[in-house]
């Protein structure tokens, strides 16, 4: 008698690769875009002298709690995006919009900051060192490929035209009063 042949996981595997590499990529560009939009703000706010002691608290901490606590507000906020999303996608805009950018905001400056002060010691766990390379490789081929640098350049131009823009409000303005 003849069983019948085990569903092919190679095929589906090969199918799925692309899709989730591309959702991957579409996610981590999104990010990065929101992530350069507002890296200013997110270093002012970290450098509020309310964080302060924070900073000298996060300074003195061994590798892994460390690790811990720069993943800690991903796994509490990455939750929170995907909340905000969905109260835009079921007619809640502005609700939506709050929770998205205050939660992208939130991550983007802890995780940042949390990053920056832990760095050394998180380069000393082997496996996140071989991870934050291979990720550092992958962001710098993707940064030099022609449409992010299209991006770029475009981006470059309405940054002068919004300074250009504000310096005339502000010029028309001081000749108003």
């Amino acid at each position: 008698m003849i069983e019948p042949a085990a569903p092919p996981r190679r095929l589906i595997g090969r199918i799925l690769r692309p899709v989730v590499t591309i959702a991957a990529l579409l996610y981590f560009v999104i990010d990065a875009l929101v992530y350069w939009i507002i890296r200013p703000f997110a270093r002012w706010l970290g450098g509020l002298p309310i964080f302060a002691g924070f900073v000298r608290w996060a300074s003195g901490l061994e590798r892994y709690p460390a690790l811990i606590i720069v993943l800690l507000p991903l796994v509490l906020l990455e939750p929170a995006k995907w909340a905000g999303a969905w109260l835009l996608a079921t007619g809640q805009p502005s609700t939506g919009l709050v929770v998205l950018v205050g939660a992208e905001l939130l991550k983007i400056t802890l995780v940042e900051r949390l990053f920056h002060i832990t760095r050394d010691r998180l380069m000393t766990i082997p496996w996140f060192a071989w991870i934050f390379t291979r990720l550092v490789g992958w962001l710098e081929r993707l940064k030099a490929l022609p449409p992010w640098q299209a991006v770029r350049r475009l981006a470059g131009r309405v940054k002068v035209l919004a300074r250009e823009a504000a310096r005339a409000v502000r010029l028309w303005v001081q000749s108003l009063g």
